[in-house]
């Protein structure tokens, strides 16, 4: 084979496909080398075997070698480290990979593609499903301790601000909440898990909800600690509400290969429509009550 056989458009694009086959092995390589689990480094490994045979296939077409995209490695790497290598993985293969196009032009000329393609669609996502991984395994946790804290505490900041109209009460009043709703959380975690007697550690579990739920009460409560109009941390509040439920929202589906929109837009309308309910109650009870603070 030479590049006799292509134009020098198609020449490109082998070599930019060959670039990134040869970058995910490393990829992968790196990620496997910092894997503590024999299982995961092992599953890793395979992938980027695989990356590193697809390479040699274009190889053969291009007969050049290419450097490695020295940036992505480390990006996703650093990413596989804080986030998790499953997230990381997905992330990349999603991005990546539904991004290439096999121009007929290719199709034509080299029957290897469809065995590349097979191979990328069955076997590594199989690879990836042997994956195991803490985080995972408690993400419903997590999931719970957040999902509760965004709509008891959107809703309750809400209230408050139109009640009370004092950031400093505010806030003091919702740390003191959200300490101990999130110790209850936490506690109503560890009981639930253990009567289900399933293959997560109760404890690890209780954790995982009671902080997610105290982190995410602490993202909430924060613009009442520095700012001094109530309407404006509560603004900032309710922005931050919408963030954490995008990013969160993403990550799960990315991880696990569920759909983003409707369970973004699920989660906005619900935290969103119980602010609203309790703008409503804070209201009413200001006035009904005539409190001034």
């Amino acid at each position: 084979m030479t590049e006799t056989m292509f134009e020098p458009a198609h020449i490109a694009t082998l070599l930019a496909m060959q670039r990134g086959e040869i970058t995910e092995y490393y990829i992968y390589k790196k990620i496997a080398l910092a894997q503590k689990d024999p299982h995961n480094r092992e599953v890793l490994t395979r992938i980027a075997q695989d990356e590193l045979g697809h390479y040699g296939i274009w190889k053969r077409y291009t007969q050049q070698d290419v450097a490695p995209n020295t940036f992505r490695i480390w990006y996703y790497y650093l990413i596989a480290r804080v986030f998790g290598i499953t997230f990381a993985i997905k992330l990349m293969e999603g991005l990546e990979k539904r991004a290439q196009s096999y121009d007929k032009a290719f199709i034509d000329k080299i029957p290897e593609i469809q065995t590349i393609l097979t191979n990328e669609e069955t076997h590594e996502r199989e690879l990836i499903g042997l994956i195991d991984e803490e985080r995972l395994k408690y993400v419903g946790s997590v999931v719970l301790g957040l999902n509760d804290a965004l709509v008891e505490f959107t809703g309750t900041l809400a209230g408050l601000t139109f009640a009370i109209q004092n950031t400093q009460i505010i806030a003091v009043a919702g740390l003191i909440m959200g300490v101990a709703a999130s110790l209850s959380m936490g506690a109503s975690e560890y009981l639930s898990q253990r009567s289900d007697g399933g293959p997560t550690d109760p404890v690890k579990a209780s954790v995982y909800t009671g902080f997610a739920y105290i982190v995410t009460v602490a993202l909430l409560i924060l613009p009442f600690l520095i700012l001094s109009n109530p309407y404006y941390a509560l603004m900032l509040t309710l922005l931050g509400a919408v963030m954490v439920i995008f990013l969160f929202t993403f990550y799960i589906s990315v991880a696990k290969d569920l759909p983003f929109w409707r369970r973004f837009a699920e989660m906005l309308v619900i935290s969103l429509g119980i602010a609203a309910i309790s703008f409503v109650i804070g209201i009413l009870i200001r006035t009904v009550l005539n409190i001034n603070v």
